[in-house]
């Protein structure tokens, strides 16, 4: 009677495992197709916990909307002058939320950064320029008040996936911005852009023609008319595979600047495509590390490049 019960207990066991990667699939399958970052969130925490990170600031009002909130994260043993990333959400600029990221806080927490997750204004109602106007003005909160939470202001780095790539990457290429929030021009040290849109005019989908269908002059919405010499360093990284925002924007955008005297590099990554860019930095698809791995190469290079700067101003 052994026999048969453990071949029982071993199909009861190979069918639970399979339902559970039926299930595992599937919500990756609706993550991908809907580019669902709250699933995105809820599956790393389960993937790969809470510990390490702590959500020292939930919600925090730096403008008068609603939407111009942010979330802080530091790593579980709060240090001092430690490193500051702040990621700009993706959303075609009409959806997306900090909370939804919560997996990049924690991810960068670990890492050793305070992470900031801001949110900005959505259309209806957040048209251009009202995403860089909130994106600016979220800087400027953190050159203010990041101290607070053990970051350094003088290590300050951007980020952001798809119409966050956007935001980041006009913020340090065309310098009003900053500029109207007392920012000075050097205060973000690096920008890492995933699958961003900087060369979409003219305006052919739902979302662009919301956010920038009503600008005065269209051509001053795009980030590769602002390309030129001394912006901060860009990682500009794109999956081969991107149908929603082609590659050649990275790659359009790097010659650009390349040309302006201001070398950068368009990193591609194969077989990769909208959602699966921002996807490798949740668990478990951060197994494949080709993103992660960018991305920290870039943040240790501008690190060290900074530091002499910071010990001067010292």
């Amino acid at each position: 009677m052994a026999q048969p019960r453990r071949l029982g207990w071993m199909k009861t066991l190979l069918l639970s495992l399979l339902v559970l990667v039926a299930a595992g699939y599937g919500l990756y399958r609706y993550a991908l197709a809907n580019n669902s970052v709250a699933v995105l969130d809820w599956i790393d925490a389960r993937f790969a916990g809470t510990a390490g990170a702590k959500l020292a600031a939930d919600t925090v009002q730096y403008g008068p909307d609603p939407a111009q909130h942010l979330d802080v994260w530091t790593p579980g043993q709060q240090d001092k002058n430690l490193p500051v990333l702040v990621f700009i959400h993706g959303g075609g600029w009409h959806s997306g939320s900090p909370g939804e990221y919560a997996f990049i806080g924690r991810h960068y927490a670990r890492k050793g950064y305070v992470t900031v997750v801001l949110g900005y204004r959505l259309t209806p109602g957040g048209e251009f320029p009202a995403m860089l106007e909130d994106s600016a003005k979220g800087l400027a909160w953190v050159r203010t008040h990041v101290a607070e939470h053990g970051g350094d202001p003088g290590q300050v780095f951007a980020m952001g996936h798809s119409a966050g790539a956007y935001n980041a990457a006009m913020l340090a290429l065309d310098p009003q911005w900053l500029a109207r929030e007392g920012v000075p021009p050097d205060f973000i040290k690096g920008v890492v852009a995933l699958a961003g849109p900087y060369d979409f005019y003219p305006f052919t989908s739902k979302s662009t023609q919301s956010a920038f269908g009503g600008a005065a002059d269209p051509q001053a919405t795009q980030p590769i008319r602002f390309a030129r010499a001394g912006t901060p360093p860009l990682l500009l990284a794109s999956g081969d595979a991107d149908t929603t925002v082609r590659p050649r924007n990275s790659l359009a955008l790097a010659k650009a600047l390349t040309a302006a005297g201001n070398p950068h590099q368009a990193v591609l990554f194969k077989d990769m495509g909208h959602a699966g860019i921002i996807m490798k930095l949740a668990a478990p698809w951060n197994r494949d590390q080709r993103v992660e791995q960018a991305v920290d190469a870039f943040l240790a290079e501008r690190r060290a490049a900074s530091a002499p700067v910071q010990a001067n101003e010292g």
